[in-house]
């Protein structure tokens, strides 16, 4: 019989668990958002360039990335019923789908500058995004395979090596970003392209540094031993899971992708005060990521006990943590919006007032979804936990692209509400998400603890 967590039990395993996973997240955000500030020191044209293009890049990442959050769940189950050998293959074969991806999505990269130009923007960004992803493009294998293995350690509970590997990769990008971007220490000056370099060199050096950690301390799993043979059952298991995680992903990162795309309508320095408060509203949003992966994980492990209780009382205090980091979100945005819009750009700067000007109005339109952001990604964490994907594969569909991105064009065009009107429309679709999500996983988690089972 398994005993019962107290709530403060509970408490004290999420933030063990998850205060490495949030401050990993936040990190390998830091490494976006540093390419972000320093091309904002550079030129407001190099960072609208970087939006842009940083744009297409994370959209193809975080829909692959699916196949390794879904190495998540399926590794904390295979734990917690003791299967060695179902932690490695499904681990082996994450990677191999992750790659796979990587290969069919470069080329979209590596041409990429006249799908901008078709999207109907700036020509010059245009050029410059297609330069940045001539590079960063090829990060994208690295960048999936360290997601891999980032799901396996933290369905391990290994997550302050990825904490600290993550801290040194932002160092590497700062410095490599100072070197190139603005041509120090005797090296060229190559503006956009010189942050692509930072960024693919990080990935690879990330991926290198994991995948030592790894193999050194879990031997007895053999991951990288004759990975090469192919495991079609595994594979179809992780590819059965994973790819409505990648087309929910997809759903929720392409409904920001096309708030970019209309927000280059409005020009280039709206296109520049969006990518500057996504990046302010997304470094927040990292941190209710690292939460949900506790939560996949915790929610995996009492699924593989078929533990419905400690299923239910972990979910509620994993959501109770999100939702205080959520109302300090709120006070933080509608406070101190100027100086954290000023940080990501040079007192010199001749547009700087105006950047400004048009980004606080984003951040309090940001403000009034934090709370439904919070509830949708906490409920997506849940409902993976227990491997239910497709359904909420659905429910995202017609939350983002059903509902929010028409919400987002009559807003800002039909309404003429501009920047503030596409986010608000931002705001409808993922209210609609949280709200669904939410109802189907307490629907769920109620019926297993009606008939004392964890199984659905």
């Amino acid at each position: 019989m398994t005993t019962r967590l107290s709530y403060r039990q509970h408490l004290r395993a999420t933030l063990g668990l998850g205060l490495p996973l949030i401050g990993s997240h936040v990190a390998q955000f830091a490494i976006t958002l540093t390419d972000a500030l320093m091309l904002g020191w550079y030129s407001v044209e190099a960072l609208a360039a970087e939006v842009l293009g940083g744009t297409l890049f994370f959209v193809l990442f975080i829909m692959g990335s699916g196949f390794a959050w879904a190495v998540m769940p399926m590794v904390a189950s295979a734990r917690a019923a003791g299967d060695e050998t179902q932690i490695r293959r499904v681990t082996r074969m994450g990677a191999w789908a992750s790659i796979l991806f990587g290969l069919a999505t470069l080329p979209l990269m590596v041409l990429s500058a006249p799908i901008f130009h078709a999207l109907g923007q700036d020509a010059r960004i245009s050029e410059l995004a297609g330069q940045y992803l001539s590079i960063m493009g090829w990060g994208i294998l690295p960048a999936l395979l360290v997601m891999v293995l980032k799901s396996y350690l933290a369905a391990l509970e290994r997550t302050q090596v990825v904490l600290w590997i993550t801290l040194a990769a932002v160092g590497l990008n700062v410095l490599v970003n100072h070197a190139l971007i603005f041509g120090n220490w005797g090296l060229p000056e190559l503006g956009v392209r010189g942050a692509a370099i930072a960024s693919l060199t990080v990935n690879t050096a990330s991926l290198i540094a994991l995948a030592i950690y790894a193999a050194l301390v879990q031997p007895d799993h053999a991951l990288f031993q004759r990975v090469w043979r192919p495991d079609p059952e595994a594979l179809a298991q992780v590819f059965r899971l994973g790819w409505p995680i990648g087309i929910t992903n997809l759903a929720e990162v392409g409904l920001f992708a096309a708030s970019s795309v209309m927000m280059g309508w409005l020009g280039p320095l709206p296109l520049a005060a969006h990518g500057i408060a996504l990046q302010v509203t997304s470094v927040v949003f990292m941190v209710h990521l690292g939460l949900s992966n506790v939560a996949t994980v915790r929610a995996g492990q009492a699924y593989g006990r078929a533990d419905a209780v400690a299923l239910r009382d972990g979910a509620a205090v994993v959501l109770a943590m999100s939702g205080v980091v959520a109302l300090a979100t709120v006070a933080l945005f509608l406070s101190l919006p100027e100086w954290l819009l000023g940080l990501f750009m040079s007192p010199d700067e001749p547009s700087r007032a105006s950047v400004i000007a048009i980004g606080t109005g984003l951040l309090a339109a940001a403000a009034l979804f934090q709370l439904v952001d919070a509830g949708q990604v906490m409920a997506l964490g849940l409902l993976r936990g227990v491997q239910d994907t497709r359904v909420p594969m659905l429910m995202a569909a017609l939350s983002y692209w059903v509902i929010g991105i028409p919400a987002s064009y009559l807003m800002g065009f039909t309404f003429g509400m501009g920047g503030a009107g596409i986010w608000l429309g931002l705001a409808v679709g993922l209210a609609c998400a949280a709200v669904m999500m939410l109802a189907r996983f307490m629907a769920w988690s109620g019926r297993a603890a009606a008939v004392g089972t964890g199984e659905p």
